[in-house]
């Protein structure tokens, strides 16, 4: 007896030694497909995270060898991607819209009346009614509204509801006289709507909106509170983990970074900054911020307004108004000002421009600012029309290209009324916008399309709408791969915030964010892509959100 347990005595030592040697770890996921969108595409079937960030990716049997993990987690041979990166959005101010009216999809002036009405009944004390989200272009008649029947439901209520793309709105009297418009007041960079004798329709467009929205009260910091857990809650739900958001103030800014102190919001932020003299007085002097899941280092500028509401500033009039060719919101020496100003800093400017002239205009200014500098990483956000003469700037003066596929796909209806053939051949050129720059940043510009980056994904490779409409897909030549596609909501992305190094690849010292979904992206089917779902999201390692098993 004492001779058989010698041997048995002699391994414990060995055996534990060999346990404890073992590295601990948090978290091993296996059992998985993982693309890690790293610079060979390469897939692997486990990985391992520790502190927030990926330490080691490959085969569960060799990772168990080697890693201790207080967790362990079954894939159950589901498919993992880098956590997904809206390039381009506006989180904050989707957040706050969730208190307001949803009047997107609705397909006639009555129906957005009626849904108006509904949340009025459900919000009887509140002092402003406010909606967003309609679109007169889905409507049989495709004419803007007027407030005549806002006027007769509302007297005693200002009523503010905006456009999809938020650069028009509707007002009706009330609010208008509590912003003080009259038939009188001047507006450069915008329009305020009159109809032929001279009266106000409640049309507003542009900057012209501005003069109503800052009337409208700002919400408790509760409020606001509540609104941005939710956002928060319904982006995690469709695998988003890092966002860009186009356009925010220092208030707006801290308020979320509060929120991330605390535990709370989970999300990374690249935050762009309005380009108001308060922002530029408090940030420029103290450079760019590049916190855990915070960065500021850009200015949001706009070029110009959409193409929906004829603000896009083209370069020869619209086909279907000859007498209209859009606008720029500000004078050109404003734009050239800003640029000499952020091209002697570390910040990016970042600028809204849809119009081929407005496209023209700024890539001319930036490659003058920038004067030969090559990682400066400036963006032209949207990009949507660009003459053949001006795409290859963004090569030239190595500008990212940050674009949106579903805008392509949601215009595509009307897009070559307002332009022409001949002009709808380079717009939403994305394509040829990669292969200029070599990259292109992927985003939504939610709430002006629908959060769920899926959809990005389907319209950006397919070319196609909700419906796999149309057939084959709209101007195919622009589509991009799938490979292409999914770098440009992970790592491109990441790169046009500067932040490549920290994130958008599943690879050693990479933060740990990572969706887990039921389909594989990279072969499924085109029409079964928009139908993909997420069964987990995870940030720094943290399970986000994970959707509930059915019984």
């Amino acid at each position: 007896m004492t001779r058989r347990l010698l041997p048995l005595l002699f391994l414990l030592p060995f055996l534990s030694c060999q346990s404890t040697n073992r590295q601990q770890a948090d978290l091993l996921v296996y059992n998985a497909t993982v693309y890690t969108v790293d610079s060979t595409f390469s897939k692997a079937q486990a990985f391992v995270v520790q502190d927030g960030k990926f330490v080691a990716v490959g085969a569960a049997d060799a990772l168990r060898a080697k890693y201790q993990a207080k967790e362990e987690v079954d894939a159950n041979g589901q498919f993992i991607y880098p956590g997904f990166y809206d390039a381009h959005c506006h989180f904050y101010r989707y957040a706050l819209g969730l208190r307001s009216a949803d009047l997107v999809g609705t397909e006639s002036w009555p129906a957005v009346v009626g849904r108006l009405t509904q949340h009025h009944q459900e919000q009887p004390n509140a002092t402003w009614l406010t909606g967003r989200g309609w679109d007169q272009n889905d409507w049989p008649r495709k004419q803007f509204p007027t407030k005549d029947t806002l006027d007769a439901l509302f007297p005693g209520t200002p009523v503010f509801i905006t456009r999809v793309d938020g650069h028009a709105a509707l007002a009706n009297q009330a609010a208008l006289d509590l912003a003080g418009i009259t038939a009188n007041t001047p507006i450069s960079g915008g329009v305020i709507g009159r109809d032929r004798q001279g009266k106000l329709t409640g049309l507003l467009v542009d900057n012209a909106v501005k003069l109503v929205s800052a009337r409208v009260p700002d919400p408790t910091p509760t409020e606001a509170e509540e609104a941005l857990l939710q956002a928060q809650q319904n982006c995690v739900a469709v695998g988003l983990t890092s966002l860009a958001d186009a356009g925010l103030d220092r208030a707006d800014i801290e308020r979320m970074a509060a929120l991330q102190k605390l535990g709370k919001l989970k999300l990374r932020l690249y935050a762009m900054l309005n380009p108001t003299p308060e922002n530029k007085a408090y940030y420029l002097p103290k450079g760019p911020v590049f916190q855990n899941r915070m960065t500021i280092c850009s200015f949001k500028v706009y070029a110009d307004g959409a193409l929906g509401s004829r603000g896009a500033s083209l370069l020869a009039p619209y086909t279907d108004h000859p007498e209209e060719t859009g606008f720029l919101l500000q004078h050109p020496e404003y734009y050239r000002d800003l640029a000499k100003e952020l091209a002697a800093t570390k910040f990016q400017m970042n600028t809204h421009a849809i119009g081929d002239s407005s496209n023209r205009l700024l890539l001319d200014i930036y490659g003058a600012a920038l004067q030969g500098q090559t990682d400066r990483r400036w963006r032209i956000e949207h990009a949507q029309v660009v003459s053949r003469a001006d795409i290859p700037k963004f090569g030239q003066y190595h500008i990212v290209p940050s674009i949106q596929p579903t805008h392509a796909t949601s215009d595509m209806y009307w897009a070559g009324e307002r332009l022409g053939q001949q002009r709808l051949e380079t717009a939403y050129a994305y394509q040829e916008l990669l292969k200029q720059y070599g990259q292109v940043a992927l985003g939504s510009d939610f709430p002006v399309e629908d959060i769920n980056p899926l959809y990005g994904f389907h319209a950006a490779v397919a070319r196609q709408d909700a419906k796999n409409y149309p057939t084959g897909g709209f101007q195919m030549r622009n589509a991009l791969s799938r490979p292409d596609a999914l770098r440009g909501m992970t790592t491109w992305a990441a790169h046009a915030a500067f932040e490549e190094k920290q994130k958008g690849q599943i690879k050693p010292g990479m933060a740990a964010d990572f969706v887990v979904l039921d389909t594989d992206l990279l072969q499924a089917p085109n029409d079964k892509l928009r139908g993909a779902k997420v069964r987990q999201t995870w940030i720094a390692g943290e399970q986000v959100f994970s959707i509930k098993k059915k019984n």
